[in-house]
């Protein structure tokens, strides 16, 4: 399996394979803010998140999705994340899927995070490019993004249905290998303001 399952850690967060014994904890995380009735996201209810692990677990058993539990410094799970539409042909793939619960939000988690994701992708998978993809209307979750270092490639316009039934206009970014180290070097910058 191309990227094969593995764990990173941080001073800050700490990932690492997605599975049942992270339910309990991520079904509390969900919780925190009601994240789940947002309706420009997809994150699990608590009562659905014990399949949501199922889910994604199905997924990396077909080798499309790698899904993460997202640790806190203290081992507490406060969310989920994934590598997704994994192109091991091209070296793309997707960070992707990701949330955490409403209380470690705008802290060093989420930066922290997709800089192990990223780092990764770059320096041990050897990626040509990351992408990142949101509702056109998720505007936290665009700007998030676009600290990352990412650049906007363009609107997909009608292209997924909601649950809710209404039709998500997707925001696609995307980082490329040239550009890593500059990205790199901006993410470690934002990352000693944590400490």
């Amino acid at each position: 399996m191309w990227p094969a399952p593995t764990e990173f850690s941080g001073t800050h967060v700490h990932l690492e394979p997605l599975s049942q014994t992270h339910a309990a904890d991520l079904a509390e995380a969900s919780a925190d803010g009601n994240l789940h009735e947002l309706w420009y996201t997809s994150v699990p209810a608590p009562a659905d998140v014990s399949a949501e692990i199922d889910r994604r677990c199905g997924l990396q058993a077909l080798e499309t999705m790698l899904p993460f539990a997202i640790l806190d410094a203290n081992r507490r799970p406060v969310g989920m994340t994934t590598y997704m539409n994994i192109d091991a042909a091209n070296r793309r793939l997707e960070i992707g899927s990701t949330w955490h619960r409403k209380s470690v939000q705008r802290g060093p988690i989420n930066t922290e995070c997709k800089f192990l994701l990223l780092r990764h992708a770059f320096e041990s998978l050897d990626c040509i490019a990351v992408e990142f993809r949101t509702h056109f209307m998720n505007q936290q979750s665009r700007r998030a993004i676009e600290r990352l270092g990412a650049k906007l490639d363009g609107i997909l316009r009608s292209h997924t249905i909601m649950p809710n039934g209404s039709l998500r206009d997707t925001a696609v970014y995307s980082i490329l290998a040239h550009e890593w180290p500059a990205v790199r070097a901006g993410l470690e910058l934002k990352m000693k303001s944590y400490t």
